[in-house]
């Protein structure tokens, strides 16, 4: 990745370039699908036998019902969704951009609302996905 060239006018830090917007993309879609898959998943990785509901002392703790845990199937298929999810994630934080953006004066306040952008920018989502905007906003 390389660091854009300096446009003529005031930098603005908004003005991403295209391989950040498609790894923000490639995170969103990332998310996704883990939250997808999750979504399918026992509430046990291991096979665990669960626990009642419990009041003591007017608090509720809610119970759980018996697991039998993730098939082996499951579990590499979390774990690979997980992987590529840290590896696309560390892509986009530690992206060239950034380090532009700070050499440009752009810090504090200025870079969160930058990276937040980011995630709304024009393709960092894909049109007409099934994403809904709380899949968007944790997914960098």
């Amino acid at each position: 990745m390389s660091t854009p060239a300096p446009e003529p006018g005031p930098f603005d830090p908004r003005n991403f370039p295209a391989d950040l917007v498609a790894a923000q993309r490639q995170v969103t879609e990332l998310y996704a699908a883990l939250r997808a898959h999750q979504a399918t998943l026992p509430w046990s990785r291991e096979p665990h036998a669960g626990w009642p509901d419990e009041t003591e002392q007017g608090r509720e703790r809610c119970g759980r019902p018996a697991s039998p845990g993730w098939t082996p199937d499951e579990a590499n298929k979390f774990d690979r969704l997980m992987e590529e999810l840290r590896a696309a994630t560390a892509l986009v934080q530690c992206h060239t951009w950034w380090a532009h953006c700070e050499q440009e004066g752009i810090k504090g306040p200025d870079m969160v609302a930058a990276r937040q952008a980011l995630k709304h920018a024009k393709g960092a989502v894909p049109e007409g996905a099934p994403l809904e905007q709380e899949d968007v906003r944790p997914a960098a």
